[in-house]
């Protein structure tokens, strides 16, 4: 036991796997692309079946259709037979994984399934198996080798019936244009929610909160007024329109300049080009473009650009909110 190499072994499955993945992409036929065809047409849901680990994977493929846009659930065959085909319609569509295309708990309930719904479809690795005989679309697909060395352990195979759900909900959710906003309505919680429905207004600090002052305050009276507003940033403004912001990059160039505080107006020394984002984009959106552009702050517009309503939102603001 002493002298057994585990990271030799953990990279051996890993070599295998990749493997599996890669000769996954030579088994994606047309029979794929009908299948999606077919899941797009179903006016109802699309259940997911299987059995052992053919049914975990089931599960998370059935919830990863369900939150990029095909409305999924998992029914387990043994619960099926038990009262659960019960949950199926007309309307509905049933994806059947297994490995053998062999699963007596499947095939013990493929008469009452089959009555159902018509819509039957399974992924196996033997198209003369009786499932894949059972539906209308049988895919197959099928790992060289598994990683386990028994040869028992299901490993490869999961591998790439996983990879295969990943590729069918992806497919189906670019051919749904299914978006950022439609994504955020199923992930309301939790970090990625945060991050797709946050807006930029949720976070700036807008109109007289926002340190702003006008193009000709000097620039020992704008300095206080970054002083206390504590953002490290003044916004320079001409009649409520933002047209320059006022740094401490700016602040250093002028101390190597010496410049005048008292005399000079902060319009000589503000930056004139600088980014701005609408105070009703996402807050991810606005780290995006700090994070191109290699800057720490936005201006922040209103919608309507019409000056009544401006302000600033910084790269501390969106840590701090979890944002990034």
């Amino acid at each position: 036991m002493k002298d057994h190499n585990f990271i030799n072994s953990a990279l051996r499955v890993i070599e295998i796997e990749s493997k599996a993945v890669m000769s996954l992409s030579n088994q994606i036929k047309s029979d794929f692309n009908n299948l999606c065809m077919k899941i797009l047409e179903t006016k109802g849901k699309l259940i997911l079946m299987g059995i052992g680990k053919s049914g975990h994977i089931a599960q998370k493929i059935s919830a990863t259709l369900s939150s990029t846009g095909t409305s999924s659930f998992f029914i387990h065959p043994t619960e099926a037979a038990h009262g659960d085909l019960g949950m199926i319609s007309k309307k509905d569509a049933v994806l059947i994984l297994s490995n053998s295309g062999e699963t007596k708990e499947v095939i013990d309930i493929l008469p009452a399934l089959k009555r159902s719904t018509p819509n039957i479809f399974s992924l196996t690795n033997n198209n003369q198996s009786t499932i894949a005989k059972a539906g209308k679309i049988n895919l197959v697909i099928s790992a060289d080798e598994e990683a386990c060395p028994l040869d028992l352990a299901p490993t490869s195979s999961t591998t790439i019936a996983l990879v295969f759900g990943d590729a069918l909900a992806i497919a189906l959710l670019e051919a749904r244009g299914f978006g950022k906003d439609d994504f955020a309505k199923s992930h309301p919680a939790g970090q990625l929610g945060k991050k797709l429905t946050t807006l930029v207004q949720d976070l700036a600090v807008m109109t007289e909160q926002a340190p702003i002052v006008d193009q000709a305050t000097s620039l020992k009276d704008a300095l206080m007024v970054v002083t206390e507003k504590k953002l490290g940033v003044t916004l320079v403004s001409n009649n409520k329109k933002v047209i320059g912001i006022f740094t401490d990059g700016d602040l250093r160039r002028c101390l190597n300049n010496s410049v005048d505080l008292n005399q000079t107006p902060i319009k000589d020394v503000m930056t004139i080009n600088f980014k701005s984002i609408d105070s009703n984009a996402l807050a991810i959106d606005a780290a995006e473009i700090m994070e191109k552009n290699k800057i720490f702050s936005l201006v922040v517009n209103s919608p309507r650009n019409k000056g009544d309503s401006i302000g600033l939102i910084t790269m501390h603001q969106l840590l701090e909110a979890g944002i990034i």
